[in-house]
């Protein structure tokens, strides 16, 4: 059984923490995410037999908005292509709570053998594709619509509003160039307005994780999930038949040395005792036939950082040791690298403020993560406001070490859990809203 980094971790201590939070509302709310939770297993399932990907999320979108409008709240749909959002204004004047869920699918064929498994297929980069929720989106529309009907249910006693935020792609959308820029879901939605009008005061987000047991609660104060950098290299050589190389210049050699010098990126020219980094290359493909030398290489992949300044340092030398190995072999490399994702960031003051909170909610299952270096696009509403980005464990304590990672055919999410990603939600937004009263 193999070691899980997660459960290494340091668990908080048991002792519960005062807090500002009504406690008879907190009553309410502990109970109400109960009572939800079976309408969130049917809306997540629902969702998980109906997957859609990047910027084509038109079902899943119109669901949303049909419930949130029966809620009595302000929609706005079509919002950065098919998002959703909808304004809850509480009873009393206050600050504005965001809280945000993103819809899209991956292009996975799906191995879970569930009764509610995806046979949806849609068009990914040009290509049909068997679709699945495979990263656990289809729980996140899930918890957020069982919270947005829970806090609906109390608003007149909410000082302030709260914003539901439902975005498109944070994936990435299902069409476009690989080595031409990206816009993924969140940016989308912070260009189309929603992080103001009114303007968002504090963020909260959640993702589901199979690395964790069922209903734990993890976070961590900074830096969380690395920033992500698509990578795009083209080498330019001279075609000659391959039985005479001296007459032209092989760019597929120059590509694999090239492979072999990025690796010294990292491990050679990139101090990473402050936070890791990873430079992958994930693709290469060159040449039409055994005996031809080809004219160019193309290589694509990806670069993982914690920091914006590390992130500058490492593409800048990226670029350097691509370029000046082709140089040497009389080659020419292009060299691309499109910041897609952000640092996702805890707000240091905004995560101490919340940790109470967090260990109401999970009845004190909560851990200090480790850093993540996959990326979210949380990060570009983490910019505009301070934000809290927390994980949630889907997996049964007797699958933990055999259970499948987010992203593969066979990751699968307990329904248990949907009850612990209710109350976090819906405490966090109600303690930032009733503290944020008491503090004026």
């Amino acid at each position: 059984m193999r070691r899980n980094p997660l459960l290494c971790a340091l668990f908080l201590p048991l002792a519960l923490t005062a807090n500002a939070a009504d406690s008879a509302l907190d009553e309410r709310l502990m109970h109400g995410a109960e009572a939800m939770q079976p309408k969130a297993i049917a809306w997540r399932q629902d969702i998980h037999q109906h997957p859609e990907l990047g910027n084509q999320e038109y079902r899943t979108a119109a669901l949303v908005a049909e419930h949130l409008r029966r809620l009595g709240m302000e929609v706005q749909t079509g919002v950065g292509t098919t998002g959703v959002v909808g304004l809850l204004n509480g009873g009393k004047p206050g600050p504005v709570v965001a809280l945000r869920a993103d819809m899209d699918a991956l292009p996975v064929l799906e191995a879970t053998g569930l009764p509610f498994a995806s046979e949806v297929r849609q068009q990914y980069l040009g290509e049909e594709r068997p679709v699945m929720h495979a990263c656990g989106h289809d729980a996140h529309v899930a918890i957020l619509m069982a919270t947005a009907e829970l806090l609906a249910s109390v608003k007149d006693e909410l000082p302030g509003s709260v914003k539901f935020i439902f975005q498109p792609a944070e994936e990435g959308p299902s069409n476009y160039a690989y080595d031409g820029e990206r816009h993924f879901g969140a940016r989308q939605m912070v260009e189309a307005g929603v992080m103001k009008n009114p303007q968002v005061d504090a963020v909260f987000g959640l993702h589901v994780s199979s690395a964790m047991p069922t209903g734990l609660i993890g976070y961590r104060s900074g830096p969380v999930m690395a920033s992500s950098g698509d990578l795009h290299i083209r080498v330019q050589g001279k075609q000659t038949h391959g039985a005479q190389p001296w007459d032209g210049v092989d760019p597929i050699t120059t590509s694999a040395q090239i492979i072999n010098g990025l690796q010294t990126v990292v491990s050679r020219q990139t101090n990473i005792m402050p936070a890791p980094a990873v430079v992958t290359i994930g693709t290469i493909n060159g040449g039409t036939r055994h005996n031809i030398i080809p004219e160019e290489v193309v290589m694509t992949g990806t670069v993982r950082t914690f920091g914006d300044d590390v992130q500058q340092q490492v593409n800048e030398r990226v670029e350097r040791t691509a370029k000046g190995i082709a140089e040497a072999a009389g080659a020419s490399a292009e060299v691309k690298i499109i910041d897609s994702y952000l640092t996702t960031t805890n707000n240091p003051e905004l995560t101490e403020r919340m940790v109470p909170t967090l260990r109401r909610a999970a009845q004190d299952r909560v851990m200090v993560s480790p850093m993540v270096t996959g990326s979210e696009d949380f990060s570009f509403y983490a910019n505009q406001a301070p934000g809290l980005f927390v994980f949630l464990g889907v997996t049964p304590m007797e699958q933990m070490g055999k259970a499948a990672p987010n992203h593969s055919p066979g990751f699968m999410v307990d329904d248990a859990a949907l009850v612990t990603g209710i109350r976090t939600l819906s405490m966090l937004a109600t303690d930032y809203l009733q503290q944020s009263k008491l503090g004026n």
